[in-house]
């Protein structure tokens, strides 16, 4: 059988097992994504993009089941105040979330944009998603576009005193969840999005992002907990002139988890920071993508990634620094980088830049390499065991990533939680 009837197949008995929501001001849009679902085909080892990663659980039509964690400790930012938006198995809780209002933001359900005359939320909702496919096709970011069933609208209109914080827990073995949300930062705003929890046995998160001219956004996201959890977010940015957005994800546990970022920076002297810290152990598949485009003068763009792997862990990055004609001064900085514990894990990097302008500085680099034998023989020297010195070592290198992490107090609850997943591991 060609792999085209393969995609094809595969495509339709997914769709087949799927009912779009019945909300009608985003009809359009969803159609459309279905149509653009059906033209691409859902993901097959073969596409180049997925030759590091078998989407196969991805897409079949049945979530895997996975088993939820009973664990002592609290979830992430438990002690940082915040304003609380809970989804359990993908569904929006009032009784757990806090109340919505907000001095400086505007958040709404998406099944309640509808309701309202003339939403902002209308023009955007998968927008960014459909011009993202280009030149390289995300079909599952489309599919959650065409059948997502809940998330929430974000419009950020001042400086919030506090940080906006998207829950997602997991009670159902077999969930099989699909959530989208879109946030537009208003001209000379700023605020904090946290995300954390495992969410479903199957999770398909789409955000889009546009940033207004002067706008400021910082993302910080954890993924971990239930380990069986199958995860698979996208995350589209667009920003102005002289606007700012920074995003940093942590993750620990998980049988597979792929998170692919999407920005294009379309004004002069915008800033973006993707970065992220990732722990696995065992049977553990972790991949990050990464598409930055410049499209804009003077702009700045940094991508950087630490993973550390054991026990036959896979972690995985691809990245791509693109600079269009005419987007003179870019400042483009690449680094993805594993610490491989053992002999059986492994990580595949697919760094790429690609530059139509002449007066530019990018790099990228991507290293792989066991722990520090000199560092190691410095610490046990002064009488560190072992294992606590290879922590300690472990901790120094994450460190480049956890530090893109502007607010003080953040950073350190992620540092406390990888010193507390290694210690665990450690005591195993």
């Amino acid at each position: 059988m060609a792999l085209d009837d393969l995609k094809l197949s595969a495509t339709e008995a997914r769709l087949g097992a799927m009912v779009m929501p019945d909300v009608g001001c985003t009809k359009e849009a969803r159609e459309a994504a279905l149509g653009r679902v059906r033209s691409m085909g859902l993901p097959h080892r073969r596409d180049e993009y997925w030759k590091y990663t078998r989407p196969d659980t991805l897409v079949q039509p049945d979530a895997p089941k996975a088993s939820v964690l009973e664990a002592d400790e609290p979830l992430m930012f438990h002690d940082v105040d915040r304003l609380k938006i809970w989804f359990v198995d993908g569904v929006f809780s009032a009784e757990l979330s806090d109340d919505l209002s907000l001095e400086g933001v505007q958040i709404d359900r998406l099944e309640d944009v509808c309701c309202k005359d003339d939403h902002w939320a209308e023009d955007l909702y998968g927008t960014l998603e459909a011009t993202g496919h280009d030149p390289v096709q995300r079909p599952l970011a489309a599919l959650n576009t065409a059948y997502a069933g809940d998330g929430v609208t974000i419009r950020v209109t001042g400086k919030p005193s506090k940080p906006i914080s998207l829950i997602y827990t997991h009670e159902a073995d077999d969930s099989d969840v699909f959530l989208h949300h879109v946030v537009r930062v208003e001209s000379g705003a700023e605020a904090t999005i946290l995300e954390n929890g495992p969410a479903a046995a199957r999770f398909n998160k789409c955000m889009e992002i546009d940033i207004a001219d002067g706008g400021k956004l910082h993302h910080v996201r954890a993924q971990g907990r239930d380990h069986e959890r199958r995860a698979m977010t996208h995350m589209f940015a667009r920003l102005g002139t002289e606007s700012v957005f920074k995003s940093f994800t942590l993750t620990v546990n998980g049988v597979m988890t792929r998170n692919e970022c999407v920005m294009t920076l379309t004004g002069d002297d915008a800033i973006a920071h993707v970065a992220g810290a990732c722990v696995g152990d065992g049977d553990f598949h972790h991949d990050d993508t990464v598409f930055i485009t410049h499209d804009a003068v003077n702009c700045e763009s940094r991508q950087v990634f630490k993973k550390v792997l054991r026990n036959g862990a896979t972690g995985v990055f691809q990245g791509k620094i693109l600079v269009q004609p005419g987007a003179q001064k870019t400042d483009g900085y690449q680094i993805s980088q594993s610490l491989l514990l053992d002999d059986d894990s492994q990580f595949l990097a697919k760094p790429e830049l690609e530059i139509y302008a002449d007066d530019v500085a990018c790099s990228h680099g991507s290293t792989s390499g066991a722990i520090d034998e000199e560092g190691l023989f410095y610490l046990r020297a002064r009488g560190v065991p072992k294992d606590i010195a290879t922590d300690l070592l472990t901790l120094a290198f994450l460190a480049e990533a956890v530090e893109e992490i502007e607010d003080e107090e953040l950073a350190a609850e992620i540092i406390d939680r990888l010193e507390g997943w290694l210690t665990r591991r450690r005591q195993a």
